[in-house]
């Protein structure tokens, strides 16, 4: 059984992997996962309880609760929303206190370097002691504020698994012990009227730096917790999809239910523009079923007496009744919630690497200091030497070079791809997209534009013009992505505009209307053939266009085939470019779509994919992903819908295209708001550049502790060398400077810029279709008294094909624009037949 929680108190992968490992110490637990950006945890165990869990996680130092799930088996992530959203509350009221009570202690211990007023009782040249003392004063509300530091760094570093944490109080409480000893030594100067002695030392005070190293921390984790605090809006917002209520029958009546109500073999009315409130089967009905959510394909899926429906599909165009098959969690559409959640909490965290060198680093330095001093008591030397000799190199080690490493990096990195519409979550998203060997693409929406366009019109016994304003002025009433698709196109080629009028749609099957008095069918091939329609060697010409990845709509004059319209799902200009450019940077690409094979393959030859995976539904991308990281493979996946969901967060780096749903954003690492492809190669370059720069930092980090260790420890005094805390402390700083601007220099990344002259394949067809020549006249009518006769008026003149009438009452004039065949004889005898009479 699986079992998952929520954790709190982690701050680093030092923490997630102390956790993780005092729960797989209990007997029984299975399959341990702590992720640290969601915070949670999944294990199998068939023996653990809840409390035994919690229990281990809280002897390990952290908090953890159980997750909840709500009505009909969907999670329900507001608890754990708030509170992460609690969490971003708390860390900014943390920081915003830690500056200001940090602001008049920089007045005081640096404002003499400014000129800046400090009465003579305080300042250092009059009163050392006093100096020195209000700064200890003044740096214990910063201290307090950020206390936690202290016990969660300490514990961590007792229990022998140290983490950033321990860093940070460390070296905070180096700085603030150094800077006690100084104030009593100061005040035992004085007491001897050593006064020149006690200025000196006076100078040597780091409370300042003790608590801004806090006050800076305060203002990454803050960022960090704000970052988090977005990861639970996915989940929220798939919930939000299904259905709250449904229409069930019952006792010969309907009534409206709760989703939660449902049982199993409960007989629901579905109606258009309704979502389906739980999976079953078409008994009475059909309709154009809207799957996108499902399987991401644009196109309605026609679902009849005996189909399968699925839960929060979108019935498009007509009534059906369904027999509810299955309810809760047992729903396809729970199932991707699932997915989604346990695929995020099942994600291994990301060890950063500054974390793994903590673990290493603080022990070896503190053994260092203690030893430092050690050895100079064996060697004679006084107290006060050795004590400053161990502080010296607590000082010069102090972590705050490796602290910015990382972050600096991150946030350099981060706002330059901001700037180019490359939006990356977090610090991990950066890193973890680098690695990336393959990327999984989603086609529609992502590859392609995800709407269908006209490619091709292949006419037989009329000229093309005419054949598209036939199927246009038929299709015109229809919400069918299709036929948008012919209307959009005949709109834009100039073709003439008919009439239509009995408009019969048939669900799955297609479209009747009587066009110019003629009738005209618009639909697949095998209903025109049912209906009696001959179509010689039209199954040939199918499978051309299937083998080219295109659509085709059948159109019949008058009983006799009057030929094809053929549509496709346009690739977006820069797909070819983006499939070019990730082979450069040596990433494979594999491109997943629910499309049959053939269609796949023909539009994967058009990008330049050379491994295509089709026929796929949700848990296939997901389990596609998984396959692939089976082999080895840092594996990122690139989509937009809310069937990308699952796989976005089963991948080691989720990229979402910005223009797709909000939960594919919610789940992914990495946005990419212009919705271009080719800005996934830069996500991956830039990843590449930034962890190039981190490990730079941290050898310059190390670089200076390193050298300047041995110098603090007093290895080169016999050479009259040695470095005072002072001098350990602006060592540190420059070891800091130093990672800033090398940080800085990612702001010259260079993004790669796909060529002005890719283009779409397939083009959407617009025809050289001359635009048909037009008059305007203007007619005085006599005999209307009232609005009903205007609009009678109007609908006389416009029966005529082609006329479009404007009428005025007051003026009694029509304004007509008409065909160039129209002519005023025929205006006049219109208006007559509706009891009207044309008088100039």
């Amino acid at each position: 059984m699986k079992h998952c929680y929520t954790v709190t108190g982690m701050s680093c992968a030092a923490c997630s992997a102390r956790v993780e490992k005092a729960v797989k110490a209990l007997d029984g637990a299975k399959d341990v996962s702590v992720n640290l950006l969601t915070g949670s945890m999944t294990l199998e165990s068939d023996t653990l309880t809840d409390d035994e869990v919690v229990k281990a996680v809280t002897d390990a130092g952290y908090g953890a609760f159980p997750k909840d799930e709500g009505e009909s088996g969907q999670p329900a992530p507001k608890a754990q929303k708030d509170a992460r959203a609690e969490e971003q509350k708390r860390k900014k009221h943390i920081l915003i206190w830690s500056f200001v009570l940090l602001a008049p202690l920089m007045y005081v211990s640096m404002g003499h370097m400014l000129g800046l007023p400090i009465p003579d009782a305080l300042s250092r040249h009059h009163d050392p002691a006093n100096f020195a003392l209000l700064q200890f004063i003044l740096c214990l509300p910063v201290a307090l504020v950020n206390f936690e530091y202290y016990t969660r760094g300490f514990k961590a570093l007792f229990r022998l698994s140290p983490n950033m944490d321990s860093l940070i109080a460390t070296g905070s409480t180096a700085s603030l012990a150094y800077g006690v000893a100084s104030l009593f030594m100061i005040n035992a100067r004085m007491a001897e009227g050593s006064f020149e002695a006690a200025h000196t030392l006076a100078g040597d005070l780091y409370f300042e730096a003790a608590v801004m190293i806090l006050a800076l921390v305060d203002l990454g984790k803050y960022m960090e917790a704000k970052s988090k605090n977005r990861t639970g809006d996915a989940l929220k917002r798939l919930t939000e999809l299904a259905p709250q209520t449904a229409l069930r029958e019952r006792d010969g009546a309907v009534e409206e239910i709760p989703v939660k109500q449902l049982r199993q073999g409960d007989i629901l009315q579905v109606k258009p523009g309704a979502r389906v409130p739980a999976d079953g089967t078409v008994i009475e009905g059909g309709a154009s079923m809207d799957e996108s959510m499902l399987t991401g394909e644009s196109i309605p899926v026609f679902r009849g007496v005996g189909d399968k429906v699925t839960t929060a599909t979108v019935n498009t165009d007509s009534f059906f009744r369904m027999r509810v098959d299955a309810v809760g969690a047992d729903t396809s559409f729970s199932r991707i919630l699932r997915m989604v959640e346990e695929a995020g909490a099942s994600k291994p965290p990301i060890s950063r690497l500054a974390d793994r060198i903590a673990g290493i680093f603080v022990p070896v330095v503190m053994g260092l200091a203690l030893l430092t001093a050690a050895v100079w008591l064996i060697l004679g030397r006084e107290f006060s030497w050795a004590l400053t000799r161990a502080v010296a190199v607590l000082v010069v080690s102090c972590p705050c070079a490796l602290g910015l490493a990382t972050p600096v990096a991150v946030m350099v990195g981060t706002g330059r791809g901001a700037e180019k519409g490359i939006l990356i979550r977090d610090g991990e998203a950066l890193e973890n997209a680098g690695k990336t060997d393959t990327l999984v693409a989603d086609k529609t929406g992502t590859l392609t534009q995800g709407m269908p366009v006209v490619t091709r019109i292949l006419p037989a016994g009329m000229d093309r013009a005419e054949l598209l304003a036939y199927a246009a002025a038929a299709e015109r009433k229809s919400e069918h992505p299709l036929a948008k698709a012919v209307t959009r196109c005949a709109e834009a080629s100039g073709a003439a505009v008919y009439a239509s009028e009995d408009v019969e749609v048939l669900p799955g099957r297609g479209i009747r209307a009587k066009v110019n008095g003629r009738t005209v069918e618009c639909g697949s091939f095998k209903w025109l053939s049912e209906s009696g329609v001959s179509l010689p060697g039209a199954e040939e010409t199918l499978s051309e266009l299937a083998d080219r990845g295109e659509t085709p709509l059948l159109v019949a004059v008058d009983g006799a085939f009057a030929g094809f319209i053929s549509c496709a799902d346009a690739v977006k200009p820069t797909s070819a470019y983006a499939a070019k450019a990730l082979k450069e940077n040596s990433v494979e690409t594999v491109m997943l779509t629910g499309d049959n094979d053939r269609t796949a393959k023909a539009i994967a030859g058009r990008i330049g994919v050379e491994r295509v995976v089709s026929g796929v539904l949700p848990g296939g991308k997901a389990d596609e992903i998984r396959r692939l990281q089976a082999e080895g493979r840092r594996v990122a996946m690139l989509g937009d819908g809310i069937n990308d969901a699952p796989a976005l967060k089963t991948a080691d780096t989720g990229i979402a295209i910005g223009a797709g749903t909000d939960v594919a954003i919610e789940s992914a690492d990495i946005i990419l708001l212009n919705s271009d492809p080719a800005d996934a190669v830069n996500a991956i370059r830039l990843s590449r550049a930034v962890v190039k720069n981190i490990k730079q930092n941290l050898f310059w980090a190390f670089f200076y502790n390193v050298l300047m260790i041995p110098v603090a420890a007093g290895a080169l005094s016999g050479l009259g060398i040695s470095l005072s805390p002072m001098l350990g402390s602006a060592a540190m700083s420059v070891s800091s400077l130093f990672v800033v601007t090398n940080a800085l220099r990612l702001r010259r990344f260079a993004f790669l810029t796909p060529p002005s002259q890719a283009e779409e394949a397939p083009q959407e067809l617009i025809l050289d279709i001359p635009k048909e020549e037009k008059n305007d006249m203007t007619l005085k009518i006599k005999g209307m008294m009232c609005m009903h006769c205007v609009a009678h008026v109007k609908q006389a003149l416009e029966s005529i094909p082609g006329v479009q009438a404007e009428v005025d009452l007051q003026s009694a004039l029509a304004q007509v624009t008409c065909p160039a065949g129209v002519s005023a004889e025929q205006l006049k005898e219109a208006v007559a037949k509706a009891g009207y009479e044309v008088v100039d």
